[in-house]
């Protein structure tokens, strides 16, 4: 990238400057991630990194003469890490190519950047360096906490008050640098992930992604351990998955479901087993017995939970596993 004479000073004031190969060792270090600066002598480079603690998440101050920044796909391969970076123009204006999308972006300008793909940008303003706050989102607590999985590529123009308020955030903690950290500090990183989530939300929700079903998939291992406890309920489930409620509830609504359906139709389903069970082996187990081995607290509740699902009473039911019925269980699929 070639600049006029008059061009603005690089790195802006009070930024430490660096050459190429420090400069990208100290990014590597800071981000855990690899770039490349190109389009430039390597003698001729100059770059900045500076960090920035945001209650408790990083964000990187990042700008050079580069003519472009990019990360390869083998760089992704040597680094085998998977976040986000909610990416926000603050200098200049550039071009970023990443996950098949392309984006203009000017100053105040956002674009999500998954780690996991590669990404190109372009400075496309000869008379200002490149300069982009980076701010490193942890995958699996924004997934978990916002209930969907941000799409790289997605791009938010300056003007949204989402992206002002996290703008004012970054530059805040950026003046309060080297302040002592406080309780509400961890309030404050979960209103920075509504801030992205408001941002990024997709416009029209993807299908289910193979994510969502591998996180379903454990929480429902989980279930089938814990449903005859009649203490078990949604919070309990999202703390042994290592999920917020807000996702775990997300889950089971992309399913058609929630979790109390999910758990007494697993809960009817036992009990109808059982008294199948009661009735091939002729026992003088009580039907309460069974109502509260299967997680329900009264029998008046089982029986009501019971006769919507199955269309008669326990002991009706327990009456057809006697008579010539088939054995067959009546009811939904989990």
């Amino acid at each position: 990238m070639k600049h006029s004479e008059d061009a603005p000073s690089v790195p802006p004031l009070g930024y430490e400057e660096f050459g190429y190969e420090e400069w990208r060792a100290l990014l590597r270090a800071m981000s855990g991630r690899r770039f490349n600066a190109e389009g430039i002598e390597r003698n001729a480079f100059v770059g900045w990194v500076r960090p920035v603690s945001v209650y408790g998440l990083t964000a990187l101050n990042i700008g050079c003469n580069a003519e472009r920044v990019e990360r390869t796909y083998r760089d992704v391969r040597l680094d085998g890490v998977d976040d986000y970076f909610a990416v926000l123009q603050v200098g200049g204006k550039s071009a970023v190519t990443h996950n098949d999308q392309s984006v203009q972006l000017t100053v105040g300008d956002a674009v999500l950047v998954d780690a996991a793909r590669p990404v190109t940008y372009f400075a496309n303003d000869e008379s200002k360096p490149l300069n982009v706050v980076a701010l490193k989102l942890p995958r699996d607590s924004l997934v978990s906490y916002l209930g969907f999985d941000p799409q790289g590529g997605i791009c938010r123009r300056s003007g949204t008050i989402a992206g002002r308020l996290l703008f004012e955030l970054i530059r805040c903690s950026d003046r309060d640098e080297g302040s002592a950290s406080s309780p509400a500090d961890s309030y404050l990183q979960l209103v920075v992930y509504d801030l992205v989530g408001a941002l990024f939300a997709p416009s029209n929700p993807s299908p289910l992604s193979r994510h969502s079903d591998m996180l379903f998939a454990r929480i429902r291992n989980i279930i089938n351990d814990r449903f005859t406890d009649p203490d078990f309920d949604s919070c309990q489930l999202a703390n042994e998955a290592g999920l917020s409620l807000r996702y775990v509830q997300k889950l089971f609504t992309e399913r058609g479901a929630t979790f109390s359906q999910f758990v007494y139709s697993l809960r009817l389903d036992h009990a109808a087993r059982l008294l199948q069970r009661k009735a091939s082996l002729r026992t003088r187990q009580p039907l309460s017995e069974i109502a509260y081995g299967c997680g329900f607290r009264d029998y008046a509740h089982f029986a009501r939970r019971f006769r919507h699902r199955f269309g008669c009473a326990p002991g009706a039911h327990l009456a057809g596993q006697n008579g010539k019925g088939d054995g067959a269980v009546r009811g939904i699929t989990t």
